[in-house]
């Protein structure tokens, strides 16, 4: 009986597990990033160097944004430009805008087996990212992922520039046109800000209400590579 319940238990995390994903951020900048993700914490990656997070199925709302202008003592106290998660080098609460997200849920066997996953601009821009599949990737919705492979922080309407990158309109003015709190999509049509980030990064979530072209999928278990400035 003992030894059943040691197959049953060892049968139900294999089971588990399976879907679990591996997800590893890359810094092919030219500069050190300070990636932090939620769940996670955070890094220092310099360039060229990686961070694998190996995160469980069924994990929801997850997202994982660079960081630059960053200075940490050895204590893990400091403060970034952008992407700034309350002076800490682990994250325990989401990062402050302007910064690039990269945003997913995954799936489960069990339940609903898939994985979704995006970029988006809505908090702002500082780093060029895609987020693409390494596994499974003949079986995702569409081969690729999302990318912003350009870095539009050169680009960014003066009066939407900050320290260390581009600030997004809701952030800057707010109210209901740039914030987009409208109940459907048509009630807040798109700025020439959200525009502007639309052009340069068209798969990418640009405002609030975008569409769900903007919205990647896989199947469940399926591993990912998130990569900066790719």
């Amino acid at each position: 009986m003992a030894n059943t319940r040691v197959v049953v238990v060892l049968l139900l995390a294999v089971v588990s597990s399976a879907d679990a994903a591996t997800i590893t951020v890359v810094n092919r900048c030219r500069y050190t990033v300070w990636p932090g993700a939620l769940p996670g914490g955070g890094v220092r990656l310099d360039p060229g160097q990686s961070w694998t997070l190996n995160v469980a199925a069924g994990t929801k709302a997850a997202r994982i944004w660079p960081r630059t202008g960053c200075t940490f003592d050895g204590a893990g106290h400091g403060r970034c430009l952008t992407g700034d998660c309350r002076n800490a080098l682990s994250c325990a609460v989401p990062g402050a805008p302007p910064t690039t997200l990269a945003e997913y849920t995954l799936g489960t066997a069990g339940g609903d087996a898939t994985d979704y996953f995006d970029l988006s601009l809505i908090d702002g821009f500082n780093v060029p990212m895609s987020f693409q599949p390494t596994s499974n990737a003949a079986r995702c919705g569409r081969r690729r992922g999302p990318s912003c492979g350009v870095d539009i922080t050169a680009q960014c309407p003066p009066e939407l520039k900050v320290a260390g990158g581009c600030d997004s309109a809701c952030g800057k003015f707010g109210g209901d046109v740039y914030c987009c709190r409208g109940k459907y999509e048509h009630e807040c049509p798109p700025t020439k800000y959200s525009k502007f980030f639309k052009d340069k990064c068209p798969d990418a979530y640009s405002y609030a209400k975008d569409d769900r072209s903007s919205t990647f999928t896989c199947p469940a278990g399926t591993n990912y590579q998130i990569i900066m400035c790719p």
